[in-house]
């Protein structure tokens, strides 16, 4: 009998293309979705689609007869007002989750954290998994958020539950519906919005790479270990130049003074979002632009056999995507 396997966040950029390699490896798929979620990523598939919450004290039943649990799902925000949603939906729903894993019978648990958990090096310094900012350094309740919910996971692993943790880092690809900052990134270059740049750096990955590191993650990972699901470490500016290459869109050649964004993003989110108006620029997303974040994949490479495609393909195939299922 295929392998059943239990998928939260299957209706996100990840999760979707996940799911797909799942399906195509021949295993199972009961995904978890929230009753307000958006199925747009899932349809048409051979997927067994449960509704419920992830901090629902019987969540455990809906978990009843699979063998394997990839937590994929996350709540994504860099807005101050969604702090509280961040922690319940984050930490909880992820203590909630391993626990009832654990009281279904669930074999194995593949837990999705980022690379927002582990932190960034000083001056941009290139970090791997041995790296840990300290909780106080981590800009932002998202990554808080992540790094409080990467320790329940390595807490319930230390009690004897079989949990391994990936690390994403920013993938690049097709099915990013919502679109996630990476892919709003290349939105807003496809629809010429995109005058300055900021001088950043990320680490970058295909995500069809990622959802691969998932599942490498289930056969080969240890249990309690973390690994680095990443490529290539590129300035903004040059993924920027890449996107103009493969579309003939022109790239911002000037970045932009990080006080103007700063400065922007704390009159939205203090002044004009307390009277109602949608802040259009997160006061920690502009913080987290000041880092160069720089990670090491290499562990899961040699470990997992992590794939390492061409980002050019990713970036190509992301365009196509966007060219397609995005309004104008």
């Amino acid at each position: 009998m295929p392998i059943q396997t239990f998928v939260t966040g299957g209706t996100g950029f990840i999760g979707a293309n996940l799911v797909r390699l799942l399906l195509q490896q021949g295993y199972r798929v009961r995904a978890l979705v929230r009753p307000t979620s958006r199925l747009d990523n899932l349809q048409n598939l051979d997927v067994e689609i449960v509704k419920g919450d992830l901090n629902h004290p019987n969540l455990y039943q809906q978990m009843q007869g699979a063998q394997v649990l990839f937590h994929v799902a996350a709540h994504y925000s860099l807005w101050q007002v969604d702090q509280e949603a961040l922690y319940r939906h984050n930490v909880l729903g992820t203590r909630n989750l391993l626990l009832s894993a654990r009281r279904a019978g669930i074999e194995r648990t593949v837990y999705t954290s980022s690379v927002a958990a582990i932190g960034v090096g000083k001056a941009g310094k290139v970090v791997d998994e041995t790296h840990q900012s300290p909780l106080e350094q981590l800009v932002g309740h998202y990554k808080k958020s992540k790094y409080l919910a990467e320790q329940e996971a390595k807490q319930a692993a230390q009690t004897g539950q079989d949990v391994v943790i990936v690390n994403p880092s920013s993938p690049i690809g097709p099915w990013d519906l919502k679109p996630t900052p990476t892919g709003d990134i290349i939105v807003r270059f496809l629809r010429r919005q995109m005058p300055f740049y900021v001088d950043t750096g990320l680490n970058f990955i295909d995500v069809r790479d990622v959802a691969w590191g998932h599942l490498l993650a289930l056969n080969k990972g240890k249990s309690g270990q973390r690994y680095i699901l990443g490529n290539q470490n590129l300035t903004l500016k040059a993924i920027l130049d890449q996107l103009a290459q493969i579309t003939g869109i022109r790239a911002p050649q000037k970045t932009v003074p990080v006080w103007l964004p700063l400065t922007v993003a704390w009159i939205d989110e203090y002044l004009l979002a307390p009277l109602g108006k949608p802040p259009s620029v997160p006061l920690d997303g502009v913080r987290m632009s000041q880092q160069l974040m720089y990670y090491d994949a290499s562990k899961a490479v040699k470990e997992l056999g992590l794939p390492q495609s061409n980002l050019t393909t990713a970036l190509k195939d992301a365009v196509e995507w966007f060219g397609e299922n995005l309004d104008s």
